[in-house]
């Protein structure tokens, strides 16, 4: 987890269904706090203040909250944006203990700058996970998981779950034989290689043989033998 702490002063709003559209134009976002059953807060920051925590925490990296004179420590729930402008309208946040584990999502980055010797080849890299599910107490959750993936040489190198490093106070909960990132090859390789065996089959078939629909000499003769007869 980053060492720099990330703090948010909520306000408690009383303001709730139809009456959140005003709020919005108004420059705030509504936002939930839920605690561990009891009753939930509504509450709401301004849309800069909000939209930066949400920036800088993710759904992963704790924050420290204050309500008046209550603080909370939480994590990001969920977020809900605006479809068109994909703005920030809604959060809910899970407050949590400091003292018990919580799961979490966090992202998987390549290393930056690692050159991927299949991509230099031609080769298609194909992501298919791009965040895994972390288990930690809340001082040890991490931001991100970078994996190093130059040894992606040849068509089916993969990198597995199995294959991330996390710290000894993190435990990962996605299943390790889950993929993150596979080679193939590219459709323009398949087609010509599936040209390539067409032909091949077509060489080996040779040509059908010919049918005249003439009888020959010989069978001509044993006919008119029979016709005779």
């Amino acid at each position: 987890m980053s060492d720099q702490a990330i703090s948010l002063t909520l306000e408690k709003r009383e303001v709730v269904g139809k009456g959140l559209a005003k709020l919005r134009r108004d420059g705030s976002i509504p936002a939930v706090i839920h605690d561990h059953g009891k009753e939930s807060q509504h509450v709401m920051a301004g849309f800069s203040e909000l939209s930066k925590v949400y920036q800088a925490a993710g759904k992963h990296h704790p924050v420290n909250l204050t309500v008046g004179s209550k603080k909370y420590m939480a994590l990001i729930k969920d977020a809900d944006f605006e479809p068109r402008k994909h703005t920030l309208r809604h959060v809910v946040f899970n407050a949590i203990k400091a003292d018990e584990k919580q799961q979490t999502e966090v992202p998987i980055h390549f290393l930056e700058d690692a050159e991927i010797p299949a991509e230099k080849a031609g080769l298609m890299v194909i992501r298919s996970l791009d965040v895994v599910e972390i288990e930690a107490l809340p001082k040890d959750l991490i931001d991100s998981i970078v994996i190093d993936p130059s040894g992606l040489t040849e068509i089916g190198d993969k990198l597995t779950v199995a294959d991330l490093k996390v710290p000894s106070t993190v435990t990962i909960v996605t299943e390790p034989e889950h993929t993150i990132a596979v080679v193939e090859e590219t459709k323009a390789q398949m087609s010509e290689e599936a040209e390539e065996e067409a032909a091949a089959e077509g060489a080996e078939g040779g040509a059908p043989a010919e049918d005249s629909g003439e009888k020959s000499s010989d069978d001509k003769a044993a006919a008119d033998a029979e016709k005779d007869s």
